[in-house]
């Protein structure tokens, strides 16, 4: 019998945690898939993510937390522990979970537990660590390794290693944001045309939604979810691949909106609107 029936429902009552999970649709990478792919503990607090083996073989994963800092183009860097700021610090040391290491059936889901406690002295601030799922490539069978031996010679194998790295923050305090998007433009790199344009934030924590861009008559011409900016940055470029479909319908006054996602209200964040030179 399928085990998507209980996945659904583990979902169903995910959803249900409310204040604690951002509902973000889940991810899928090989035969991994992981929902929800943002969690936001306000005040601490506990938390799942379910994890599910899309896959027709039995497949183990680790499960780790570790450190990502943004930088100004929007993408991300590694921070190992040694190099941790007192933020970065505050929040691993906060963060428990478990398991850290599954092994799951085909179509078989399970959850990962999550919790963290904030210390009373802990300054308000936004605090994130980033939870990685890796898949661990099976071990060589006996029947594989007589193969390969009396095959002779040196054989070399090299096995794809899928993994889904997402966000896990814990808010403390009452914390505000605001963002302002500016200067849309169109780049190419090589054959590629992108909307590209500026994005700042301000206040005590990331903001996080999508950005669409509308004609003059209000038709959708594209959009871009999942688009954040986090603490460490006050600033980051956004570039939003168009088709020529698409660039030959941004003329004259475009209307670009930053709102949050639709399931977690749609609210407008920012918005500019300009032409697109």
């Amino acid at each position: 019998m399928s085990q998507f029936p209980r996945f659904r429902r583990a979902l169903f009552g995910l959803a249900a945690l409310g204040s604690v999970l951002t509902a973000v649709p889940a991810q899928a990478q090989g035969d991994l898939l992981v929902a929800p792919t943002r969690v936001v503990m306000n005040g601490g607090g506990s938390a799942e993510v379910v994890l599910s083996n899309i896959g027709s073989a039995p497949a183990t994963y680790r499960i780790t937390v570790e450190l990502r800092r943004m930088d100004a183009e929007g993408d991300f860097s590694d921070v190992a522990e040694e190099s941790a700021n007192a933020v970065e610090r505050a929040a691993l040391d906060m963060i428990r979970y478990a398991p850290r290491r599954i092994t799951l059936l085909p179509g078989q889901p399970q959850a990962v537990r999550i919790s963290a406690r904030p210390a009373p002295d802990l300054p308000d601030g936004e605090y994130r660590v980033h939870m990685g799922f890796r898949a661990i490539p099976a071990a060589i069978t006996p029947e594989e390794a007589a193969k390969e031996a009396a095959a002779g010679g040196l054989s070399i194998r090299l096995t794809p290693v899928y993994g889904i790295t997402i966000p896990v923050f814990v808010r403390k305090g009452r914390l505000e944001a605001s963002a302002a998007l500016a200067n849309p433009r169109f780049v190419k790199d090589g054959e590629q045309t992108f909307v590209e344009l500026d994005m700042s934030r301000t206040g005590q924590r990331s903001v996080f939604g999508m950005v669409e861009g509308k004609t003059a008559r209000g038709e959708a011409v594209f959009q871009q979810r999942g688009i954040a900016i986090y603490p460490e940055v006050t600033q980051r470029k956004l570039r939003v691949p168009v088709t020529p479909e698409q660039q030959a319908k941004l003329t004259g006054p475009i209307r670009i909106e930053y709102r949050e996602l639709p399931e977690n209200g749609g609210q407008l964040i920012a918005e500019v609107t300009s032409a697109i030179r």
